[in-house]
């Protein structure tokens, strides 16, 4: 091997040990905020759980409290987690939209996101259908993670399908006819 070939291959390997070096300090970047968010949604589960304790021996779901309209969850499990030493446990207060009589409450994320789904028949990404969700119902104002997580519930449940391509993930409707003809 001739010195010059010796110090072209060098160079390489100096390259590409540097593109990894970077490469592994973006990850580590986005890994530390992904811990971020996951100790919030812990936090809000914590919440969760001991309000459904609290409340286990209620008879009547209708007389649980519930969640403000109008205040996202996430907010409320940074709230939370930001430096609140006791953890609220009065009943919230309903909204009067909630409240009222005869009124339904809010369809849940995961029938928004898989109603979106059934309006495409190609793959969607999880930022596309948040950014269509925030367009139809800006009442609604879920975090991309929310988004994802709920999009990967459903997933679970069977109810959409994952794709990936390269290093997206994309998701689509499953198509309940051929499944329910079989039924």
């Amino acid at each position: 091997m001739t010195s010059q070939s010796a110090a072209t291959l060098r160079s390489r390997y100096v390259e590409q040990a540097a593109s990894d070096l970077e490469e592994n300090r973006r990850r580590q970047h986005e890994l530390a905020e992904r811990i971020t968010v996951l100790k919030q949604e812990e936090a809000l589960l914590a919440d969760i759980l001991n309000l459904a304790e609290k409340y286990a021996g209620f008879g009547d779901a209708s007389r649980l409290p519930e969640q403000l309209q109008d205040e996202p969850v996430v907010a409320k499990a940074k709230r939370a987690s930001a430096g609140a030493t006791s953890r609220r446990t009065t009943p919230v207060k309903t909204s009067a939209k909630a409240g009222a009589k005869g009124k339904s409450r809010q369809p849940l994320l995961g029938d928004l996101l898989a109603e979106l789904l059934g309006k495409h028949k190609e793959p969607r990404l999880a930022k596309e259908l948040r950014d269509e969700l925030l367009e139809k119902h800006p009442d609604r104002n879920p975090t991309p993670q929310v988004v994802r997580n709920t999009l990967e519930s459903l997933v679970a449940r069977g109810l959409i399908q994952r794709h990936k391509q390269q290093r997206s993930v994309m998701y689509t409707l499953v198509n309940r006819s051929a499944t329910d003809d079989s039924e």
